[in-house]
């Protein structure tokens, strides 16, 4: 698909089939992530695939509440995939430290959305999720406890294949040249 049309297609997937995901999908969806670009190519990701059904519940339902239930769907997801940032090569902390920038977290933003452009273009639907229960989900998957995870990519067949308009700031107010607001 041309890239244009791919990001124009790409959207956050809220509703899915609950069909499982063919695990040749998946990986080339974690083979474009494996190839996203990182500072120093300190690459500061792992990858957890959970397809397993029951597993798969046991995740899901730490990323919702009785309170908080907007990531209910993902139980429909055919897999959640669990980004866990791991040490970054020591150059990138020294400067990260320096520049006051957490560029693991720039990195593993890059390579999710790798995973979910490759995603899109197998005709799968992506949705991101940065709210969860960490410490369940870490020990449900033995991540250890020197690591955090990032964020968690619900992964599945769209129950509905209408790609919505995109609301976007106003041009003027996403882009200027050569100086900040103008």
């Amino acid at each position: 698909m041309e890239f244009t049309r791919l990001a124009e297609t790409r959207q956050s997937t809220r509703k899915f089939t609950g069909e499982a995901v063919d695990r040749e999908q998946l990986n080339r969806c974690l083979k474009a992530a494996w190839l996203a670009p990182s500072a120093n190519n300190s690459q500061p990701w792992s990858f957890v695939v959970v397809d397993d059904p029951k597993i798969k519940e046991q995740v899901t339902r730490e990323t919702y509440s009785q309170l908080i239930s907007f990531n209910k769907f993902a139980t429909g997801a055919g897999a959640i995939v669990v980004l866990v940032i791991e040490k970054p090569k020591l150059i990138s902390q020294i400067g990260g430290s320096i520049k006051k920038k957490e560029f693991s977290l720039i990195d593993i933003g890059i390579a999710a959305e790798h995973f979910c452009l490759q995603a899109t273009e197998e005709g799968l639907g992506t949705c991101i999720l940065g709210w969860f229960n960490e410490a369940p989900i870490k020990s449900l998957l033995h991540i250890p406890s020197s690591r955090n995870i990032g964020l968690l990519i619900a992964v599945g067949h769209p129950s509905d294949s209408t790609i919505r308009e995109k609301k976007r700031k106003p041009w003027d107010q996403f882009c200027s040249f050569n100086q900040y607001g103008k």
